[in-house]
């Protein structure tokens, strides 16, 4: 099994870069951390509901043609399920264990996620009511994945 990061959107900012290389670098004994960038959709100023629509099933259809059969799929959500360090542990471990294919996280555009993304999804995840920059929320997810490995293994890492 391998963990897939999917996002939508280039990162740009070399500290953020940094970050995530360090935890995918150390991953690389355990779980191996596959990131896959895709392009945003460009959105026009004073773009219709019905545009904006249009262009997060785009972003959407994208997403799940990244995703196969048999793959556990977590998206972030703001409304989704509050988790603690442990329980993110847990989910990785069952994963791990009972999975046939393997564990993808994904993080939508700056629209939010297609319905058809929402219904694909296994476990929709909220770190927080407060809005972060996806960027950010890269790094931040990055280093929550490679707590819960380290959780699994026993590790200090966590204390």
């Amino acid at each position: 099994m391998k963990i897939k990061l999917v996002v939508v959107g280039k990162l740009k900012e070399k500290y953020l870069k940094d970050g995530i290389a360090e935890y995918v670098k150390r991953m690389g004994t355990m779980l191996p951390l596959e990131i896959i960038e895709l392009a945003d959709e460009k959105i026009p100023d004073n773009a219709s509901e019905k545009e904006a629509e249009a262009l997060k099933k785009r972003e959407g259809d994208k997403i799940l043609s990244r995703i196969q059969t048999g793959d556990k799929l977590a998206i972030l959500a703001i409304q989704g399920k509050l988790m603690s360090s442990g329980e993110l542990a847990d989910f990785v471990k069952k994963a791990e264990v009972y999975g046939t294919g393997n564990l993808v996280f994904v993080i939508g555009g700056s629209l939010g996620l297609s319905d058809e993304v929402y219904k694909r999804s296994d476990l929709q995840i909220s770190f927080g009511r407060m809005t972060l920059p996806h960027q950010l929320m890269r790094l931040v997810l990055v280093e929550q994945i490679y707590r819960a490995q380290m959780i699994n293994r026993g590790s200090a890492y966590h204390k």
